[in-house]
Formats: C-alpha cells, sequence, structure tokens
C-alpha cells in the first residue's frame, strides 16, 4: 500500500513538473494569449483531471477566457461583483445567490493589491484522494499554474502597452515636426517691416497655423488659421492646409480665389467634419493697401494713427463647413502706411480665470489703446504675462498663437 502511495505521489509530481514545463516552454517562445489559454485548459483537463473549470481574467472589464465541463455558459455570464474583491481561496457554499454554485471553490490570481483573475474549479470532491485536484497540493497546482499564465498574459499587455506608447510617441514627434514646419523659419524684422510671432501649445502637437509669404518686392501674404479639434489630425490637417495656401497662392494673388480654393479643399478632405478658421491679408508696400479675408477667426486687431484702433471682420464663414461658401466679402484698407496689426487665435481670448472669467476680445482691446506704441516683441511678453496671471492656477484650455505686423 505504502509503496503504491509512493508511487502515485511521484507520478503525480511528474505530472505537475511536466504540466509547469510545457507552459514555461510555451511563455519562452512567445505563443499568442489564445494558445496560453489553451494549453492551461489541456493541463487542468488532463494531467489534473479538473472536471469543472471557468477562468475569469480581468482586461479592462471581467470576462471569461476558458471554460468546461460546466451546464451554464460563462462567455455570457456577468461576475458577480463580490467575487473580484476575495483574495484567499473560498468555498462556493459561501456566496448566496450566485450563478457559479455548480463549483466547488474559486482561486484568485493577485498581483500585489489588484486581483487579475478568478479561477472557479467544480468536481474536487468526487476525486479519488490520489488526483491532484483533490487536497492541498491540488490547490496549489491550480494557484502556480495559474499565476504563470495570468502574469504571463499581464506581461504581454504591458510589452504591447509599451509599444502603443512609443508608436505613439513617435507619431507625436513626427507630427510635431511637421508643425514646426508649418511656422516660417524666420519673420522680418527690419527698419521698415517688423513681425512677431508667439506659440504656446496646449499640448504637444496643436491645429494653429500663422504664416509669412513673400510674394513679389512690393506684397507679401500673413495669415493665422486655427483648426477645430486637436492632437495629430489636427496638426496633418494644418500641414494640408499650409500647403494648398502657398500652392494656390503661387499660382493667383486674388484672396477671394484663394479662399474659396481653399475651402473646397477643406471640405473635400473632412467632409464637413472638421473646419478651419482663417485671416489672411495681403499688403502692398508701394500702394499701402492691404486685402484681407476673415473666414470665421477672431477678429485681428489694426492700430494706425489716423484711424485708431479697427476689428478686421469683413471676409465670410468658416472654411469647410459648407460649400460654395455662403457670402465671401473682401476688406479693402487704403492709404495704410504705418500700422500694427495684432492677429491671434480663440485661445488667448479663451484663457479663463479662477472664477471662470474669460479674458476675452475687450481686454485686448484695452491693453492696445494703452500700449499699441511698445515694441511688437515686448507686446508679446506683456500679453503672455497678463494672460498668466489672469488665468491663475487653471491650465490653458486651447493653443494660443499671437502673430503681429508692424509697418513703419
Amino acid at each position: 500500500m505504502e509503496e503504491s502511495y509512493i508511487k502515485n505521489q511521484l507520478e503525480r509530481k511528474e505530472l505537475e513538473l511536466n504540466a509547469l514545463l510545457e507552459i514555461t516552454q510555451a511563455i519562452n517562445n512567445n505563443v499568442p494569449e489564445e494558445s496560453l489559454y489553451k494549453i492551461f485548459n489541456f493541463t487542468l483537463r488532463s494531467n489534473l483531471n479538473i472536471r469543472k473549470l471557468a477562468l475569469f481574467v480581468y482586461d479592462e472589464v471581467w470576462s471569461c477566457k476558458v471554460h468546461f465541463g460546466t451546464t451554464n455558459n460563462y462567455n455570457k455570464v456577468h461576475l458577480d461583483d463580490r467575487f473580484t474583491l476575495i483574495k484567499n481561496i473560498h468555498r462556493m457554499n459561501e456566496f448566496e445567490d450566485c450563478e457559479f454554485h455548480e463549483f466547488d471553490m474559486v482561486i484568485p490570481v493577485s498581483h500585489k493589491t489588484q486581483t487579475l483573475a478568478l479561477v472557479f474549479v467544480g468536481g474536487v470532491n468526487n476525486h479519488p484522494i490520489s488526483s491532484a485536484a483533490n487536497g492541498e497540493d491540488g490547490v496549489k497546482l491550480i494557484q502556480a499554474l495559474s499565476n504563470i499564465i495570468i502574469v504571463a498574459i499581464e506581461n504581454k499587455k504591458l510589452a504591447r502597452k509599451q509599444l502603443k506608447q512609443e508608436a505613439f510617441r513617435k507619431e507625436l514627434e513626427i507630427a510635431s515636426d511637421v508643425q514646426q514646419f508649418l511656422f516660417p523659419e524666420r519673420l522680418p524684422y527690419t527698419d521698415h517691416v517688423k513681425m512677431e510671432a508667439s506659440y504656446l501649445p496646449h499640448d504637444l502637437v496643436g491645429g494653429d497655423y500663422y504664416d509669412y509669404i513673400p510674394i513679389n518686392k512690393n506684397q507679401f501674404l500673413i495669415c493665422v488659421a486655427d483648426v477645430s479639434g486637436k492632437g495629430i489630425p489636427a496638426a496633418l490637417m494644418m500641414s494640408n492646409f499650409q500647403a494648398s495656401l502657398r500652392t494656390l497662392l503661387r499660382q493667383t494673388p486674388n484672396l477671394q480665389e484663394i479662399v474659396e480654393a481653399l475651402n473646397y479643399q477643406v471640405m473635400e478632405n473632412t467632409k464637413g467634419e472638421k473646419f478651419i478658421t482663417f485671416f489672411g491679408a495681403i499688403y502692398d508696400i508701394s500702394l499701402k493697401t492691404m486685402i484681407y479675408v476673415n473666414a470665421g477667426h477672431n477678429p485681428p486687431i489694426l492700430f494706425d494713427k489716423k484711424n485708431g484702433i479697427r476689428l478686421l471682420e469683413e471676409g465670410s464663414t468658416v472654411l469647410g463647413a459648407m460649400n460654395p461658401l455662403p457670402f465671401l466679402n473682401e476688406g479693402f484698407i487704403t492709404d495704410l502706411d504705418e500700422f500694427t496689426l495684432f492677429a491671434y487665435t480663440d485661445g488667448l481670448t479663451e484663457t479663463t480665470s479662477e472664477s471662470g472669467v474669460e479674458f476675452g476680445q475687450q481686454g485686448l482691446i484695452e491693453y492696445f489703446e494703452k500700449n499699441h506704441h511698445k515694441d511688437i516683441r515686448t507686446i508679446h511678453q506683456d500679453i503672455i504675462v497678463t494672460l498668466d496671471g489672469f488665468k491663475g492656477r487653471n491650465s490653458y484650455r486651447d493653443d494660443i498663437t499671437m502673430l503681429t505686423c508692424r509697418v513703419e
């Protein structure tokens, strides 16, 4: 009898070691998760002679990954919240009113304070004494196999998450580089024409755009634009917009035609799901004229000595919302010799204080009424400092872009 018992014990240990070896080899060979679950299923059914089992794993939600020998289809059974809190092995007769009474026990698989999986085991009490599933050793083996499998799968999830994060980081870097190419390398800062730009992104990648494009020795275009949405799609969309604008400007200096073509292209690319606000102005140094179009953008502030402050509002609605545009007007300003033009995106005026008040357009107008004579670089510094103090402990809600052009 003792010899037979020892033989059975040795056979059981050999089965346990073979099961552990098989699973370890599968993990080392980096087999897919589904294969690991199949090995787990096969090992417990054949080597340990388990009659009923259901393995629930947490992957954002609880779901059944393996079940056999059961009356219920546990793929469709919602896991009782009581089970997700357990940290030790429990007999099922400890739980009332649940759908798991065909099992004898539930074995949690935990890491630190988090329960990663639950193994419901049934038919244990009907096994022979020599069975590995019966008694403390059998439970320990089930725990060991479950832990090895679940930890391996968690490591796979972590590796996938890290790869995904790395891919996303690279995408962000690419999109950030793309966005930097949108902005001109340098802006003119001469005795006659001075320009200054500031860009404060809300995230690593945003949807704001500004540009200075010389047309000929007498004319140049300046513009500011803002795409709805943020992140990589916004940056790529604005990159396409910039390329279209520069191509169109080489073909025609007619700002109205350019805006109509841009609207069509934005509409074609986004199917009306996104839109772009845009302000573009062409200034002629020799004629002292400015032609501009404001397509749903925050009206830039224009200051000149003869007329004081004006808001540049003539234009149309946002680009990409409808084709053709319902209306399109060009603003035309003559006898514009010495002036300062300040254009910006809505992240500036929508900056919110701790009490929920927006900075607003009026705050800008009041600043320029008092400070239009200042150096344009100082103007930008002043506004940034003012905004920072105004928002208090609040964060900025959106990208902020400022572009100032001064002709003297």
